[in-house]
C-alpha cells in the first residue's frame, strides 16, 4: 500500500535542469538514454512507485528550442530558477568549468545562452553561481563535470576544473545535500539514472542522505575497485597474463588499471548488463578516478607497480594453478561406486 510520504511526493513537482553548456563532449548525455535500471523514461513519466512528477529541462530532448523570448524558449526555465521562481529543482551540470579569469578581455571560454539586457553569452561558471544557491541537490554528470576530465589535463589553457572544485568540496546545498559526483568517460548510464532517482526521492523526504565517499562519489556504486568485479581476476590470482589484445586473461600487463580504480563497470555492465570495458577485452583507464587522466598516462603500458605486483604473483599463481590442474583432474571424474554390477560399492549398509 502506498504511504502518505510516497502519496504527498507523487503530487510534488521537481524540475530538473540540466546545463550541457561545460567544456564537454556531450557523450553523459548520449549514454544516459541507453540507461534501463531506470530508464530515461521511467523516470520522467514517473512510472516508479513513489517518485515525484518530474519536469526534464534536458537539452538532448526537449522541445522547448525555439528562439529566444517566444514561446517556446528553453532558458527560461533557467531564468526562473535564477529569479527563484522555480521550486524544487534539481541542477545537472556536463561538462567541466573553465576559468573564465584567464582569457583576455571580451572573450569567454564557455556559455549557455546570451543575457537578455547586454546581448551577450552568459558563462557556465556564471549560470553556476546563480543557480548553486537555489538549488535542492547538484549531480556533477560524468569525469569532465567531476573532476575535470579531459580538459582539465596538464598544458590546457583554460584553466578547466570540476564542479566541487570550482564550488568546493565542502558545498552543501540549501537542503544540506553535498554535490553528487558521478564519474564516468562517459558515464555509465545505470549510474547515473539510479543517483537521480535516489535523489528524488530523497528530496521528497522517502530516502536518507546519500552515502558519498571522499571524493563525493555514491559509495554503493563506487566502493569497490574494477579489479574486485572482474571476470578477469581469477588469472591475475593464478599469474596468468594475457601478452595480446583477444586474450580472455588478465590484462594488467596491457596497461589496465583495474586493481587500483574504483568502478562496478565489470559487474553492472554497460547496457542490460552487457558490455564494459575488460568485460569486452579493454583496458581500464581509470575515468572515474580522480586522478585521471594525467595520472594514467600513457594508456597502454603497464602501469606503474604492474611489473612488481605481477612478478610476485607469478610464483605464487603457478603454484595454485598447478595444484588447481590437480584438483580439477580429481573432481573431472566420477566416484568409483557408479558402475553396474552385483557388489554394493557406496559404502552404505546393506538392511535387506
Amino acid at each position: 500500500m502506498p504511504t502518505e510520504t510516497s502519496l504527498k511526493a507523487e503530487e510534488t513537482l521537481i524540475h530538473v535542469l540540466w546545463i550541457n553548456a561545460g567544456l564537454s563532449c556531450d557523450g553523459d548525455s548520449v549514454a544516459l538514454t541507453a540507461a534501463t535500471q531506470p530508464s530515461v523514461e521511467e523516470i520522467a513519466l514517473g512510472a516508479l512507485p513513489g517518485l515525484p512528477r518530474i519536469a526534464m529541462h534536458w537539452p538532448l530532448i526537449d522541445f522547448e528550442c525555439g528562439p529566444q523570448e517566444g514561446a517556446d524558449d528553453f532558458l527560461e526555465w533557467f531564468r526562473k530558477a535564477d529569479r527563484g521562481e522555480l521550486e524544487p529543482f534539481v541542477l545537472v551540470v556536463e561538462g567541466s568549468i573553465p576559468n573564465e579569469k584567464l582569457h583576455g578581455p571580451g572573450g569567454y571560454w564557455c556559455g549557455f545562452g546570451n543575457d537578455l539586457e547586454t546581448g551577450q553569452p552568459i558563462t557556465t561558471s556564471e549560470w553556476l553561481d546563480r543557480l548553486a544557491p537555489k538549488a535542492t541537490a547538484i549531480i556533477a554528470a560524468g569525469t569532465c563535470a567531476t573532476y575535470g576530465g579531459i580538459h582539465a589535463m596538464a598544458g590546457n589553457p583554460t584553466g578547466a576544473m570540476g564542479v566541487p572544485d570550482y564550488l568546493g568540496y565542502d558545498w552543501k546545498s540549501k537542503a544540506g545535500i553535498p554535490i553528487v559526483c558521478v564519474p564516468g568517460c562517459p558515464i555509465q548510464p545505470d549510474n547515473l539514472s539510479e543517483t537521480m532517482t535516489y535523489l528524488l526521492y530523497q528530496a521528497t523526504g522517502q530516502a536518507p542522505m546519500i552515502p558519498l565517499d571522499d571524493a563525493l562519489r555514491p559509495t554503493w556504486l563506487f566502493g569497490k575497485t574494477v579489479h574486485e568485479g572482474c571476470d578477469r581476476a581469477g588469472y591475475y590470482e593464478q599469474g596468468d597474463f594475457a601478452t595480446e589484445y583477444g586474450s580472455p586473461k588478465c590484462i594488467v600487463k596491457l596497461g589496465c588499471w583495474g586493481p587500483v580504480v574504483k568502478c562496478n563497470v565489470p559487474k553492472r555492465g554497460w547496457m542490460n548488463g552487457v558490455g564494459g570495458c575488460p568485460n569486452v577485452g579493454g583496458i581500464c583507464i581509470g575515468c572515474t578516478m580522480p586522478g585521471f587522466p594525467d595520472k594514467f598516462m600513457p594508456f597502454m603500458d603497464e602501469p606503474p607497480g604492474g611489473k612488481l605486483s605481477t612478478s610476485t604473483i607469478r610464483p605464487y599463481g603457478s603454484a595454485i594453478r598447478a595444484l588447481r590442474g590437480i584438483t580439477t583432474h580429481t573432481l573431472d571424474q566420477e566416484p568409483k561406486w557408479r558402475r553396474p554390477g552385483t557388489e554394493l560399492l557406496t559404502g552404505a549398509r546393506r538392511t535387506w
